[in-house]
């Protein structure tokens, strides 16, 4: 009865994973090699690692300025409670408030509707060279790949984004675009890029990308920013930033450009006492941000500088989508980053293995009801569920409880193939048999399970070991002695 009953468990535990083997698409495929090579670099995970501390360090600091840090981020959850329940609302006022003082809305649905009006403002504009200050909507909108294939040059003036223009490369994190690299690594690719001298200290290397960027503000005839909140009842645009380019980008440019995402609306400016702090602690770790500048429009009479006009595209691109009750809270998102540098799995793999913009927790809640479903529903797995993310947000993002939320609406939606639903039926009737359980010693355990997961388990963290004798067993034992 032994042998039979270890047959069985062979069989059925076999069975269930040989079987569980669904077709990947291409992202799902580069999302595992390239999590895997990270997760091996040991240098990566060096330098990952010590950014990200220092910004922990920091952090813990920022915290002090809070009275009741508590109290202040319920309050904040509640805030943009209220303006994504009457986003429709609040947009509104914003383009009534902005369109008086002269700014011109343009309401994009799609990326390519946004990348269109840009392009047939700096047609108008007769320029073939644009500043831009950092702005993830424009990664997420892959802006600088548009305008180079229409013969416009767009030149990031963050020093983050500079650099990894330089090394083209996309964001690694969403507030420290250049996470991923040491100083050594900069002085290197400034030498191989720019023909300076190398093994430059950073303040050398700051200095020669500043030298090279005043150019290109004054040359400039448009400067495109994005824009961390909306400001509803004013008719603005908030733009938080700690070097300045961001300032430079709209103040000599003689049009100004402000893509933003509908979820940064805010319903009064008189939420930003409280929202700025926080985003500079948590993003940062600073009481606030070295410029923080509102924008209502173009250069008003009697104004010396700015731009002559401005434009703000409210984007869409499938933000609508997060409405949905399940990830709802996602809309709450002030894109701090710190949900990033609490998570194990981006501590791990870094960001571009997400293959996305939005990278980390919160971008693998976003990125399928963003960019598919069916695309992106494996970013949601690639999770601990440990809610660290959760305990770090500051406006108290169940950002842990949607990524389980969207496992769920995968399966509901039947995303998941035929052959991976027969494996986790056979593998449950396995778990759910203790006869069986019982019956395969930990010997027999080993090997089944050894073998199965060689690849993704074994060949990494050595075999599993197994107990010659199951808790149920040693209980039974103690129970009749």
């Amino acid at each position: 009865m032994l042998v039979f009953n270890d047959l069985i468990f062979v069989f059925v535990l076999s069975f269930s994973f040989f079987t569980f083997e669904p077709v990947m698409s291409d992202n799902i495929s580069t999302f595992i090699a390239k999590s895997k090579v990270k997760a091996g670099d040991l240098e990566h995970k060096r330098k990952l690692s010590f950014n990200i501390q220092k910004y922990a360090d920091t952090v813990v600091k920022g915290k002090q300025q809070f009275a009741n840090l508590d109290l202040a981020r319920k309050k904040a959850k509640n805030v943009k409670w209220r303006a994504i329940e009457n986003l429709d609302k609040h947009l509104e006022n914003f383009e009534q408030a902005f369109t008086r003082r002269g700014g011109k809305v343009i309401w994009a649905e799609t990326a390519e509707d946004a990348l269109e009006a840009v392009l047939q403002i700096c047609k108008e504009k007769n320029t073939k060279q644009v500043v831009k200050s950092k702005s993830m909507v424009t990664e997420e909108i892959h802006l600088n790949d548009f305008l180079a294939k229409h013969n416009i040059d767009s030149v990031e003036t963050d020093l983050g984004e500079y650099i990894q223009q330089l090394d083209g490369e996309a964001p690694y994190h969403i507030v420290t675009p250049a996470m991923h690299k040491s100083k050594e690594d900069v002085a290197k690719l400034f030498h191989e890029k720019l023909g300076v001298a190398p093994n430059l200290t950073p303040s050398e290397l700051t200095q020669i990308a500043r030298k090279n960027l005043r150019e290109k503000y004054t040359t400039s005839e448009v400067g495109i920013t994005g824009g961390n909140f909306l400001i509803a009842d004013i008719g603005a645009v908030c733009v938080s930033e700690n070097e300045g380019n961001g300032r430079l980008s709209t103040a000599f440019p003689k049009t100004h450009i402000a893509i933003v995402g509908i979820e940064k609306v805010l319903p009064s400016i008189n939420d930003l006492s409280l929202f700025w702090p926080l985003l500079a602690t948590y993003g940062t770790g600073q009481n606030v941000t070295v410029y923080n500048t509102i924008f209502t429009g173009g250069r008003q009479p009697g104004e010396t500088d700015g731009p002559e006009e401005m434009y703000v595209i409210i984007l869409d691109n499938g933000r609508t989508n997060l409405l949905r009750k399940e990830v709802r809270e996602s809309m709450y998102c002030i894109r701090c980053g710190s949900c990033l540098n609490a998570c194990p799995v981006y501590k791990n793999i870094g960001g571009h293995a997400y293959g996305t913009t939005y990278s980390g927790p919160i971008g693998s809640v976003i990125t399928p009801h963003l960019k598919g479903m069916s695309e992106f529903k494996h970013l949601s797995y690639a999770s601990s569920l440990c809610g660290n993310c959760t305990e770090v947000c500051p406006v108290k993002i169940n950002i842990h409880e949607m990524l389980l939320e969207n496992r769920h609406i995968a399966v509901e939606e039947q995303l998941n193939d035929t052959s991976e639903n027969i494996g986790w039926k056979m593998w449950k009737l396995a778990m759910l048999n203790r006869s069986l359980m019982n019956a395969a010693g930990g010997k027999l355990k080993g090997k089944v399970v050894n073998k199965l997961f060689s690849k993704s388990w074994v060949d990494g963290r050595g075999d599993v070991q197994f107990a010659q004798k199951s808790f149920n067993q040693l209980w039974k034992e103690r129970s009749k002695s």
